[in-house]
């Protein structure tokens, strides 16, 4: 009641709130109270955050001290997990393996007041909403705390559609290959004294694409385009050089002769490969012929054995009343192919064979 009584006073007094608070923390209330008011957090990935969770416990807390971290998922379905937990003076940090090595208590002794946690190097799934439960029977406090890690942009590119003559319309189009949305895209054109974009310039700050409409001569130049969403930016270039319009006409003419050139040269080719391809088949065929038209030569041997065998039976036909003519027959007129190449051997024969018939007359006349 003198409790109720003195806050009646304070409240009479219109004490601001923070005096207020730490009155209450001084002995007026009866119970333990988190005092760290942060309730959402935005940071960059690979960035650093502190989870704030300080607490004031009354005298009347009398259990065993515990600071308990859990991560509430996003699908109510599912149960929240313990990532960190303080209990009889040790630290048990093994629950959540996602975070393994990333996350700490940020003073080393939580039961002073301080159950804040670090996490280290932050990645983009380390988005969601933490709680922090102190517990010190009979005394329950808990706190919600949002945490949201975003991506900077990165490997932004910057590039060219359209061709860059005078008269035509030009699109510069940026656009990052990494980072968190929203992003936005700003065009600047980098010229000396002004970075100013041409007045005919349409800019696309959501998709990053600038239209530069009717281009001139003095469009030219490089254009610089800065990429950003709320926790970083990244940057990339273009040169720009608008140029007069190319001969359409003589490069169509000069693709057109070109074109004869090759096939003129092309048929030239196949031409000479052909006929060149005709000699050799009629090489072959020609040898070919000249090979079939040849006979083999003939044996001496059978030959010569063909002839004696005609001799030797006309020889033994013959009697003693015809022998006298048959021994005046030419014999060297007897075609053969072997005796008429050598007028010689052909002498020899013939006196061979005088003798054989003399002898078979004597034979015959006996």
């Amino acid at each position: 009641f003198k409790d109720q009584r003195n806050l009646g006073s304070l409240l009479t007094l219109n004490l601001s709130k923070p005096s207020l608070h730490a009155y209450l923390a001084a002995g007026l209330t009866r119970s333990l109270s988190i005092t760290s008011a942060e309730s959402a957090f935005e940071k960059a990935q690979g960035e650093r955050v502190t989870l704030p969770c300080t607490f004031v416990l009354s005298e009347e807390d009398v259990g065993t001290l515990d600071i308990e971290w859990v991560l509430i998922p996003a699908d109510i379905q599912k149960k929240e997990e313990t990532i960190i937990l303080y209990s009889g003076d040790r630290i048990y940090n093994h629950y959540y393996p996602a975070l393994t090595g990333r996350l700490q208590f940020t003073s080393s002794d939580p039961k002073s007041g301080d159950g804040s946690v670090d996490i280290l190097n932050l990645k983009s799934t380390d988005t969601g909403t933490y709680q922090c439960k102190v517990k010190k029977a009979p005394g329950v406090e808990s706190q919600k705390i949002q945490l949201n890690v975003l991506v900077k942009p990165a490997s932004t590119k910057c590039s060219i559609e359209g061709s860059q003559e005078i008269g035509k319309d030009i699109i510069l189009k940026c656009a990052s290959q990494e980072g968190t949305p929203l992003l936005y895209y700003d065009w600047r054109r980098v010229v000396t004294g002004t970075q100013g974009l041409p007045a005919t310039s349409v800019l696309n700050k959501n998709t990053g694409e600038l239209l530069l409409k009717n281009a001139s001569k003095d469009y030219s130049g490089t254009y610089n385009c800065v990429a950003s969403n709320r926790v970083g930016t990244d940057e990339c270039s273009v040169e720009l050089n608008v140029t007069p319009p190319i001969n359409t006409a003589g490069v169509i003419a000069g693709a057109i002769l070109g074109t004869l050139l090759g096939l003129a040269l092309l048929a030239f080719l196949v031409f000479c490969c052909c006929k060149k391809h005709r000699e050799k088949k009629y090489e072959k065929e020609v040898h070919h012929e000249i090979r079939e038209d040849v006979l083999p030569p003939k044996s001496r041997s059978s030959t010569a054995r063909s002839y004696i065998g005609s001799n030797r039976s006309s020889l033994g036909s013959m009697s003693p009343s015809n022998m006298e003519g048959y021994s005046k027959t030419p014999y060297s007129q007897v075609p053969s192919e072997d005796f008429e190449r050598a007028s010689g051997q052909n002498q020899t024969i013939a006196s061979s064979k005088s003798d054989i018939a003399h002898k078979i007359g004597d034979i015959t006349v006996v």
